[in-house]
């Protein structure tokens, strides 16, 4: 009896076929099980077998109904998407009732997936601006429904939608003085923000509140009734990047709070935080041990699935597309500092190491187009191949390919001290060889703030040039 062929030479000329069947250049790296497998079995472990066999048919090319490139990989579904995505900019089914809180966040994830998959969303404007009325607070910020207190995380995804659709009729709905004064009423003396009056402190809000004070150009002198008022007359950002540092875990990764665990998503709210304060080369390694967080954020990979857990022995899913696979630009930007296009930025100084290469995008990309792309007539993007598309994944997922299609690159930062703005340029990566035809390519991203480029631009000139409120 020959020997069962291997994941990848299955799809191996036969020169008994008529005509011969074309072999995919799949590596084996990602049609093979794990080369190391504890054998001690538990829960978590079976569960991860489980994850693998459910992924590999996907990623070794076994799927009829999916049409599969010379790479072993497929196209991106790119009018299916935009069809899930616009549904949910109209009106819903019942059972989303349950998302009554989060109706921001269905605006933003829809919004933003749209662009990157470079739709024009500006036909949206009106009815958005109607909705962003109907639930902002007249003492500051934005709930995530109609009659809602307001929430730090909602009031970032409302902003940002609007951001996405732009024009001064978005921008000017937005009531900047009193969502100052409610920042201040959510700064803590310990340099943190709260996520809601009375709620609880974290690094989520380290990031929403540094991404909307420098969107919309908010002053940064805090109100005599702040909680974190003392004589020495702090400011919104006081304390900020030393709050974020006391949430480096041990494991290297970052923590919600100061003694929890690592979370992918947290990394990422650590990093936009540090890299709105300063430019990363000089903030991150004033106050993370970046050696550590990269090698928390390098274990967070996995083969052969190719895509990014969230945690420490948790399953891959595709929203770490983003939440993980968004650092990446970001820690590179660290470890590069300013570069000039012309010259190669490709190596740090006197190192071997490619720091656009610090992980698979190969793997990513795979696993996303493979395994985290719905490819019935749903359409969307999901967690991995047993679960449902929707809007959350969808966006951070196209979010996620977007980050690995592209190279980031610091080009220039406007000083040193706290809160300088810095610049990047976003280009197009060509891998050797490149997976994916062209037309797959998506829109890039801004690697801070994560809306389009064009549109950060153009909101933060807009607030710029209305000095006060």
């Amino acid at each position: 009896m020959p020997p069962t062929p291997t994941p990848s030479q299955r799809y191996a000329p036969n020169a008994q076929d008529e005509p011969e069947t074309p072999m995919m250049m799949i590596p084996d790296l990602f049609t093979s099980l794990p080369p190391i497998q504890d054998t001690l079995e538990t829960q978590t472990s079976r569960l991860q077998n489980a994850t693998i066999n459910e992924c590999l048919p996907f990623l070794c090319g076994e799927q009829d109904n999916v049409r599969y490139n010379q790479y072993g990989v497929p196209h991106l579904d790119r009018a299916r998407h935009i069809k899930f995505l616009r549904k949910h900019l109209e009106k819903l089914p019942a059972r989303y009732v349950t998302l009554d809180a989060s109706r921001p966040w269905i605006l933003y994830w829809s919004l933003n997936g749209l662009s990157i998959l470079g739709e024009d969303v500006s036909r949206y404007r009106d009815n958005l601006v109607e909705t962003a009325r109907s639930i902002q607070n007249p003492t500051g910020g934005f709930g995530g429904g109609i009659g809602h207190e307001s929430h730090l995380a909602c009031t970032y995804g409302m902003v940002l939608a609007l951001a996405v659709v732009g024009g001064e009729a978005a921008y000017e709905v937005i009531d900047r003085r009193a969502l100052w004064k409610w920042l201040c009423a959510l700064k803590q003396p310990d340099g943190g923000f709260q996520m809601a009056i009375g709620g609880e402190v974290d690094i989520r809000g380290a990031y929403c509140a540094a991404v909307l004070v420098t969107l919309l150009n908010l002053p940064l002198d805090l109100s005599p009734d702040s909680p974190a008022w003392t004589d020495d007359r702090p400011n919104l950002f006081t304390g900020l990047a030393e709050y974020v540092r006391r949430c480096q875990s041990f494991e290297g990764g970052i923590s919600a709070q100061p003694g929890g665990e690592a979370h992918g998503a947290y990394a990422f709210c650590a990093l936009g935080c540090l890299a709105i304060l300063g430019a990363p080369h000089r903030t991150f390694p004033r106050y993370l041990d970046v050696p550590r967080l990269i090698s928390w954020l390098s274990s967070r990979q996995y083969a052969p699935e190719g895509g990014l857990g969230g945690r420490t022995n948790k399953l891959v899913d595709g929203c770490y597309s983003h939440w993980v696979g968004c650092c990446w630009p970001l820690i590179e930007a660290s470890l590069a500092g300013p570069s000039k296009l012309m010259f190669d930025v490709n190596k740090v100084k006197n190192s071997d190491i490619d720091i656009h290469n610090l992980y698979s995008r190969e793997g990513l990309i795979r696993y996303i187009l493979c395994c985290a792309q719905d490819h019935s007539k749903r359409g969307g993007m999901r967690d991995k191949p047993s679960k449902t598309s929707d809007a959350y994944h969808t966006c951070y997922v196209l979010s996620g390919l977007s980050s690995a299609q592209h190279v980031t690159r610091l080009l220039s930062s406007d000083g040193e001290g706290m809160m300088t703005h810095s610049e990047y340029d976003v280009s197009p990566h060509h891998g050797s060889p490149q997976i994916y035809a062209e037309e797959d390519r998506v829109n890039a991203t801004d690697p801070v703030y994560f809306i389009p480029e064009g549109k950060r631009k153009e909101i933060m000139s807009y607030f710029l040039s209305k000095p006060g409120f």
